[in-house]
């Protein structure tokens, strides 16, 4: 039973395996959540604590102290991160706070798990959403992924998973003019490396006739290039003009 369970192959593993790993992936969610709910809260009770004394001032009608001080601090915090985000956008404070996030923020348990969880919820484009035929190696050898972060205008994180198994991959750091964007759903892309690249024709046909273009060309100056390489080199031919030995010349 023990050599059962701890055989890759066997479906006791892989049902374990996948009940740890789900559990897990659940948990990367919940947890930068459930901090950012915590840290929320925490503020909450800080400006309660400071704007309670003042709310007897601010009470309206038979409502608590206590409802008028939360409502109170639920508004000044909005206010706050409100001028926060506005201050952000602009230059000046988008320079001080990449600063601030590079030297102290980044220092901070779970701030950029933190960061890339709400920049999922907040972000106009999700990752694995736009698939890309991607020129790595600048070879003309084009490899199925999918665009999972932008780093700048020129330059883009992407994830190339292997196939049949789509969990496991690369992630590789390129250049826009080294992709080519298909208009594909994630879910057909992902079926094809599912499938070792069945129905990626099927992709291409669909999609940008230059990609299939460049491929033909390369395959071309490929072919061009090979015959070249193959021409044989002229030597002298072959006679029949025996070998003279050097006693006969005498």
């Amino acid at each position: 039973m023990i050599e059962t369970v701890n055989n890759k192959n066997s479906f006791p593993y892989k049902l374990g395996r996948f009940f740890l790993t789900t559990v897990l992936g659940g948990l990367v969610i919940i947890l930068p959540l459930s901090i950012f709910v915590f840290i929320v809260q925490f503020l909450i009770r800080i400006l309660v604590g400071l704007i309670y004394p003042l709310s007897d001032l601010l009470q309206v009608g038979d409502v608590e102290p206590s409802v008028t001080a939360h409502l109170m601090s639920i508004i000044i915090l909005t206010l706050l991160f409100f001028i926060i985000g506005l201050t952000v956008q602009m230059p000046r404070g988008k320079a001080f706070f990449r600063l601030l996030e590079s030297r102290y923020l980044m220092m901070l348990p779970f701030y950029s798990t933190i960061r890339e969880t709400v920049k999922q919820f907040t972000g106009k484009r999700t990752p694995f959403s736009r698939v890309v035929m991607a020129d790595v190696f600048g070879n003309d050898t084009r490899m199925l992924g999918f665009i999972t972060d932008e780093l700048t205008k020129d330059m883009f994180s992407i994830f190339v998973p292997t196939g049949p198994n789509p969990t496991n991959g690369f992630i590789f750091h390129v250049k826009r003019h080294q992709l080519e964007f298909l208009d594909v759903k994630s879910e057909e892309a992902m079926r094809s490396i599912v499938a070792v690249g069945t129905g990626t024709r099927i992709m291409l046909d669909n999609n940008d006739i230059n990609i299939r273009a460049k491929m033909n060309a390369s395959k071309t100056t490929a072919g061009s290039t090979e015959g070249f390489n193959n021409t044989p080199v002229n030597e002298p031919p072959l006679t029949d003009t025996p070998a003279t030995h050097p006693d006969s010349q005498q």
